[in-house]
This record gives structure tokens, C-alpha cells and sequence, in this order.
């Protein structure tokens, strides 16, 4: 395979997994959130924290491969496009840090406060549910701001 081929291919997937980790973001903080919070007639509580027990079970799995496509794409970028950290670029440095927060704040989302939300649905625990949810909702904010970041350096960082 060459290089040239393996680093486009690299490349593709690392974009694409960005695509729907931050996308997928602006739905659920964009679209989801407020659709449900505003519906009329409005849903009672427990129907709403079921809906998003259900989307968010969904999106994290999608969310778990993107991660784990954008650190291994990324990795390979660093290492064949530029041979590694020393040679790369400011942009490249702030991009992998900003990865890494993106990618420590979802683990911790998604171990302290999406398991918490999940078992509390299930026992229908409301108010554990909802303060769970909640910080999901923070953490998620926090991400996706990030995420947009890294969009604008991605794109922008080379010529700057």
C-alpha cells in the first residue's frame, strides 16, 4: 500500500469520525434537547428521560468507534505525514490536545454520569435520572464547543 493511499485513507476516516462525533453533538444539544423539552403536549418526565436513555445509548456507541478511529487515524497522521510529534506543526499539537480533553470529558461523561442516568431510567429513579442527565448536558456543551475548535483549527491552522 502506499504511503500516499494509506495517508488519504487515514485522513478520510479521521475527518468522517469528526464529522459525526461533533455533529451528532449539535443534534442532540441543537435539536433533541429542545424538542423534547418544548414539546406540546409536553411529555411527562419519565417518557422523556426513556427517550433520551434510548438516543443516548445509540449515539455513545457510534461515539465510542469515532473515538477510537479519530485517535488511531490521528496517531498515523503524526507518525507517516509528519514522522511524528517533533516534526508537526502548532495546529497538529493543538488539535491532539484538544482530542485528548474531547475524548477525557466523553469517558468521564459516559462512566460518572450516562451509566448513573441509564440505571436510574431503568429503576425509575427520576430526580437521579434528571440531575444525571443534566450533567450530561454540561459535559456535552463543554465537548461540542471543543469540537468546533478543532473543526476551526483543522481548517484554518495550516495558514495561520
Amino acid at each position: 500500500m502506499n504511503s500516499g493511499y494509506s495517508l488519504g485513507v487515514a485522513h478520510a476516516l479521521h475527518v468522517l469520525a469528526v464529522i459525526v462525533w461533533v455533529g451528532g453533538m449539535v443534534f442532540t444539544v441543537v435539536v433533541l434537547r429542545p424538542a423534547l423539552v418544548n414539546l406540546e403536549p409536553a411529555l411527562p418526565p419519565p417518557q422523556r428521560l426513556s427517550i433520551f436513555n434510548a438516543a443516548l445509548k445509540r449515539f455513545f456507541c457510534v461515539v465510542w468507534l469515532a473515538v477510537i478511529v479519530i485517535l488511531l487515524s490521528g496517531y498515523w497522521l503524526v507518525i507517516f505525514a509528519f514522522g511524528g510529534f517533533g516534526n508537526a506543526p502548532l495546529y497538529v499539537h493543538l488539535m491532539h490536545l484538544a482530542g485528548l480533553l474531547m475524548s477525557g470529558l466523553f469517558f468521564y461523561l459516559y462512566f460518572a454520569a450516562y451509566r448513573p442516568m441509564k440505571r436510574a431510567v431503568e429503576t425509575s429513579e427520576l430526580p437521579v435520572a434528571a440531575a444525571s442527565l443534566e450533567k450530561i448536558r454540561q459535559i456535552v456543551q463543554v465537548n461540542l464547543l471543543l469540537g468546533l475548535v478543532v473543526v476551526v483549527i483543522a481548517t484554518a491552522g495550516r495558514y495561520i
